[in-house]
Order: structure tokens, then C-alpha cells, then sequence
């Protein structure tokens, strides 16, 4: 059954992080994504397969050298039957290359031109280099993650890339396909993940302008500050994590628990918070996490393991919905979300850059004279 973006074409060019990601989620929804990667040489081979990663997977791989001229006329040529080009440079280089929005657009009025950046096409930082832990530090949200007695926590590379960026730039795509099935036009997203980051806090800065978000790390409902919202270490030093913030669910984790101390009765007290969770902290020492996973797992207590990558793939409930797929040996997240008519589906990672050049260029009405002039120019 072919995924609900079956019949679209896009345009990536390569690049790092939450570029890919986009490109991954894409593909895993049945959309035809041709990946037009850097031309490797025969000693880059090696390194090629190697740097291979799951967000390189359901690709068609083009391997081209940019800086060949009649490189960027062959992109142009892939661009006039694509449906979405995605690509995330630093702003300019599109354009330098020959194939910024207007010259895209001007072969295709239809074109989705999806750019990704970390600080937008335009603003004071928009031509600096960064990284995922750079935009979430303006945008608010990293400087409330972590304890409030050390510096703030980088949430792994979750928050920014993949979420503020490569997910918010997927939305934007489909969003735009949407709309241009009613305009005949297409146009350019600026995806910043300075500007999504934000966007995934919006709900921090509603709380903040009703004053129920303090400006202190660990002093919040959702940040650790809670006794009942947290992780806590258990006697085989595994962690568990409880997010009981309902009372009906708070109450009930009292109850398994069998914790009767008066104290506990006071949940949203919070002077009471940083005791409460010191209690708790000796509480959930007395037995190891299988112990608690026997008692706690699978009521309405809010409980759950902390796992690491690897019990993440054999936890029950993965492994009755499917959560994790194998292709060629590689385990993985299968896609998602999950459609009752038209699933998604994960393809295989191109085995290397140019895999499938001559095969794309074929469909796209390329000649076989045409190839082998690609290929005597040393594009292809």
C-alpha cells in the first residue's frame, strides 16, 4: 500500500542533521526523495558507506560535483518535474550555486523550495555558523532544562534539529503542497530552528505570562521541581521516571507505593516540593527497577523505566506496536506517525553517494549521449 505522499518527488541536497531528518520523514510516507549528494572519489568510497546513518534511509542517491559547470543545469533539469526541493546551506549559497528560489521557481511556478537553517534566511545571526545547542539558547528553552544548582542540560540534539527544524520543515512542505493544489503556485519556506525551537515552547511562555513558570531551574511543575514529575534512582542505580501530576493518579501512586506520610497529602504545596522529593528519592533507593516495574508498570500511576537505547528495543510495548523495525540488520524507529489506509514505510539506505544517478537521470529524460557527456565532464 503506498503511503499518503505517494506521487511526490523531492529535491534534497544533502546535508547534516535535521535536513536528512525532513527528508527521512518524507520518505517514510512514500514520497520519492532523490538525495543529490557530493561526488565521492574512489578514496572517499570507504568513508561513504561508513557515514551512512537511519535518516539517510528510503533515498535515491545522485552523486554529482557542484563545482563542475552544467552541474547545477542537470539539478535544474531534476527541479522542473519535482513537486518539493529541500535544502539547507547557509543562506546565499543556493543562490551562488545557481539554483536559488527564483531560478527554481522559474522552471517550476509549482515548487515547494523548503530551506532549512538554524537562524533563518535573514536577522543579525542568519550568515554565523551554529549548532542545535546555539538556537535553543536563545529560544528560551534550553536555559530551563537541567538542575538549578549546574548549567543548563542539552536535551540531546532532539529539541532543536530534529524537532524545531526537521519536523517543523516537514509540516511546512506538506502545508504547502496543500496550498498549492488550490493556487497552482508554489513557494519558499524559511525554516529556522531558532524559529521552531520557539514555536515548541509556546506553551512555557503561556505559563510564564500567567506567573506559573519561575525563571529557576528544578522550580517548575515540568522541569523536575515537582516530587510527583521527575526521575529518581533505584537501588540497582537504574532510574525509574513518575509524571503523576492528575490527583486521581497521584493518589494512586501514593497508594502502590504504600506511602501514608501526611505530608505527601499537600501535592501542590510547593514550599513542601524539594522535601517531598528527598522522601521519595529514599523511598524509590529501596528497590531495584525491575522491582518497581512489577508494581508500578502499567497502572495509572504515570510510571515508567528509564531505558537506554538498547532496552528501549525490547520493552513490551515497542515490541507488540512494532515501534522499532530491522532493515539489513540495522534497528530502528519504523515510521510515524500511522495511517489506517495508506501506511508508511521505510526503505533501505542507498549502499552509496551515486547509486542511483544514471537511473534517475534516465527517468528525467536524460539520453544515453547525454550521460556519457555528463560522465566525460566528470558531473557524473
Amino acid at each position: 500500500m503506498a503511503g499518503p505522499l505517494h506521487g511526490i518527488r523531492v529535491v534534497e541536497m544533502a546535508g547534516l542533521g535535521p535536513g536528512p531528518f525532513c527528508g527521512m520523514m518524507l520518505a517514510d510516507m512514500g514520497a520519492d526523495v532523490i538525495c543529490i549528494e557530493r561526488k565521492p572519489s574512489a578514496a572517499q568510497s570507504d568513508f561513504d558507506k561508513m557515514k551512512r546513518t537511519v535518516t539517510d534511509r528510503g533515498r535515491r542517491s545522485v552523486a554529482l560535483d557542484m563545482k563542475k559547470e552544467g552541474a547545477a543545469g542537470l539539478v535544474l533539469r531534476l527541479v522542473e518535474t519535482a513537486d518539493v526541493l529541500i535544502e539547507g546551506f547557509r543562506p546565499g549559497v543556493m543562490e551562488r550555486l545557481g539554483l536559488g528560489p527564483d531560478i527554481c521557481l522559474a522552471r517550476n511556478p509549482r515548487l515547494v523550495y523548503g530551506r532549512m537553517t538554524g537562524w533563518g534566511q535573514q536577522g543579525p545571526l542568519s550568515h554565523t555558523a551554529g549548532h542545535d545547542i546555539n538556537y535553543i539558547a536563545i529560544s528560551g528553552a534550553l536555559g530551563a532544562m537541567g538542575y538549578a544548582d549546574r548549567p543548563p542540560t542539552p536535551p540531546l540534539h532532539l529539541v532543536g534539529d530534529m524537532g524545531g527544524g526537521g519536523m517543523m520543515l516537514a509540516l511546512g512542505i506538506v502545508c504547502a503542497l496543500l496550498e498549492a493544489k488550490t493556487s497552482g503556485q508554489g513557494q519558499v519556506i524559511d525554516a529556522a530552528i531558532s524559529d521552531g525551537t520557539a514555536s515548541l515552547a509556546s506553551m512555557y511562555y503561556g505559563m510564564r505570562a500567567r506567573e506559573q513558570w519561575s525563571r529557576q531551574r528544578a522550580d517548575n511543575l515540568l522541569d523536575g521541581g515537582a516530587h510527583f514529575y521527575g526521575c529518581y534512582e533505584c537501588a540497582d542505580g537504574r532510574h525509574i521516571a513518575i509524571g503523576a501530576i492528575e490527583p486521581q493518579f497521584y493518589r494512586l501512586l501514593l497508594e502502590l507505593c504504600q506511602i501514608d506520610d501526611p505530608a505527601f497529602a499537600d501535592q501542590w504545596n510547593k514550599q513542601a516540593w524539594p522535601e517531598l522529593r528527598e522522601k521519595l528519592r529514599r523511598i524509590f533507593l529501596r528497590r531495584s527497577q525491575d522491582e518497581w516495574r512489577a508494581l508500578l508498570e502499567g497502572t495509572d500511576a504515570c510510571f515508567a523505566p528509564v531505558l537506554d537505547f538498547d532496552q528501549a528495543l525490547e520493552h513490551p510495548h515497542h515490541r507488540a506496536r512494532n515501534t522499532f523495525i530491522d532493515i539489513d540488520g540495522i534497528a530502528q524507529p519504523a515510521p510515524a506517525p500511522r495511517f489506517s489506509r495508506t501506511p508508511g514505510s521505510a526503505g533501505r539506505l542507498p549502499e552509496s553517494a551515486g547509486q542511483h544517478t544514471r537511473e534517475v537521470l534516465a527517468e528525467a529524460g536524460f539520453s544515453p549521449a547525454e550521460l556519457a557527456d555528463l560522465a566525460a565532464a566528470g558531473i557524473i
